[in-house]
């Protein structure tokens, strides 16, 4: 399995595009003007405590005011608030908790009037970006994230990844952590660490601990709101969270972002800085890996995948839902079942791709193709399962009802990422949209395999004068790549009347296939 980071610079924006042996998995946008990103810590006020939602509105700066629920305020509040105060007044320049003294806990189950006051300060963190009409959400459990371990201010527990299934691994890992860890502060161990030694991690906690110290200076002179701790930038909290050693290039189009990230590289995996390319080309980049082309085919209603079949999805205010369908696909299965299944789990390996792609949050149905046995129902359950390991979005997946459908549950952190694949009509009917022309390529290419498939010998393909030429211009041309994989000539016939989009295939007697 080869990893490969695409990114793409340009002056409002920087793209980064994750492919796994060359299919896009993951697309990330950074917008300069992003103030409020998941992981940034905020000296923020509080607007006022709202008894009936127990939870407070907090103002962090942003137009609407953020959330803040008293599930989100963490035991140790009584701690952060009092340290809080005495930093932001300079009465307190130790910043490393050793001789802090704690407060009592709070009640979990008490109420928010009990423990904030209006126009109090209080350190929050973004756990949730604004989303539509709805401001960020916030946490006043604050916690610094490195490459391999989690640092949690006022907190005393060692947590293990669950991801690491190893007993004795788990065990070493607590152990090395333990010895390491000063007064004061928790430790999250991330899978990432997984064997790694002490002095690895030892370093990763120092950069921790740095970090924290810079924010607390900046809380005395801070103005409410503002922000005190800001996430890295996106190259490198991206690769903190993804890297490893399945990592076979990174790809950047800009010099200046291009040595920031071979910094950030040798920093954390030195074997691996040669992976890191500054990419010099006239062709664009997204062009040149292929990442354009899948953009454009990946991120519309209509989705296509292999052998004919589809899925369509529609969004609504509540949740997603996605509709599983088997196309005029050519049918070499034994069984209805044996098709519905073969179909199902094609479906599966791309709806966790889409989800990751997408970032798509909230509830998700899908509507699987019918199945009467049930062990293909478990079959198909837990290959879903499987194909999601991966994502790093938290997410619950149901087992398939009694109707086909299966439920998935995923954290929603940020705006679900939305791009526009259709155009306008280039036939001049005003304000109609169609495909882009690049979708329209892809289907032609599909329907022509279901073709071959069906022992069509000839195909003749009418389309219009420019479809034509791009098909057959060029080395080498689409038309040569269909003859290398599939060993038959297709004739491709200009049709002057044709609209620009408009296609229809022949047989070799001339009548037109359907």
């Amino acid at each position: 399995m080869d990893k490969e980071l695409i990114i793409r610079s340009s002056p409002k924006h920087v793209d980064f595009a994750l492919l796994k042996d060359g299919k896009l998995i993951e697309l990330h946008k950074d917008e300069g003007g992003n103030n409020f990103s998941v992981g940034d810590v905020f000296i923020a006020k509080i607007r006022k405590a709202v008894p009936g939602l127990n939870a407070a509105f907090v103002n962090v700066g942003y137009d609407k005011d953020a959330f803040l629920h008293y599930h989100d305020l963490g035991p140790k509040l009584p701690s952060l608030l009092k340290f809080t105060k005495r930093v932001s007044t300079g009465k307190l320049n130790d910043f490393s908790l050793k001789n802090f003294p704690f407060e009592k806990e709070i009640d979990k189950d008490g109420s928010i009037v009990d423990v904030l006051k209006s126009n109090q300060s209080l350190l929050v963190q973004i756990v949730k970006e604004p989303i539509s009409t709805k401001g960020p959400r916030i946490s006043s459990e604050l916690s610094i994230a490195g490459r391999y371990i989690v640092l949690v201010p006022f907190s005393d527990r060692i947590s293990i990844s669950q991801k690491i299934e190893d007993k004795e691994e788990k065990d070493r890992l607590k152990r090395l952590v333990k010895s390491i860890t000063p007064p004061g502060f928790g430790i999250i161990v991330r899978t990432v660490a997984e064997g790694k030694k002490v002095a690895e991690l030892d370093k990763d906690l120092q950069n921790l601990l740095s970090r924290w110290t810079a924010m607390c200076k900046k809380l005395n002179k801070a103005h409410l709101p503002s922000k005190v701790l800001g996430e890295l930038n996106k190259a490198s909290s991206i690769l903190r969270d993804i890297f490893n050693d399945s990592f076979t290039g990174i790809q950047v189009d800009d010099e200046e972002l291009y040595l920031q990230i071979k910094d950030y590289v040798q920093l954390i995996a030195p074997h691996k800085e040669s992976i890191v390319k500054l990419y010099q080309s006239n062709v664009p980049i997204f062009e040149k890996f292929g990442v354009e082309r899948q953009i454009k085919t990946s991120f519309g209603k209509t989705v296509s995948m292999a052998k004919g079949a589809y899925l369509v999805v529609e969004h609504t205010e509540a949740l997603h839902v996605i509709d599983v369908n088997s196309g005029n696909r050519s049918n070499k299965a034994n069984s209805q079942e044996d098709t519905a299944l073969e179909v199902n789990m094609i479906a599966a390996q791309e709806i966790a791709r889409q989800l990751r792609l997408r970032d798509m949050g909230g509830i998700i149905v899908v509507d699987f193709i019918d199945m009467t046995n049930a062990e293909n129902r478990k079959k198909l359950y837990n290959f879903l399962r499987e194909e999601m390991k991966d994502d790093r979005a938290k997410h619950k997946i149901l087992p398939p009802s009694k109707f086909g459908l299966i439920q998935i549950t995923r954290q929603r952190v940020r705006q679900e990422m939305n791009i526009k694949t259709r155009e306008e009509n280039p036939n001049g009917n005003q304000g109609e949209e169609v495909e882009a022309p690049i979708v329209l390529v892809q289907k032609i290419t599909q329907e022509l395999e279901q073709l071959f498939n069906k022992d069509y010998k000839k195909v003749v393909l009418n389309t219009h004068p420019f479809i034509a030429a791009f098909l057959t211009k060029g080395f080498p041309s689409i038309r040569s790549k269909w003859f290398v994989e599939h060993k038959k000539w297709v004739k491709i016939q200009p049709r002057d009347a044709y609209t620009y989009l408009e296609y229809h295939f022949f047989d070799k007697d001339g009548n037109q296939i359907n």
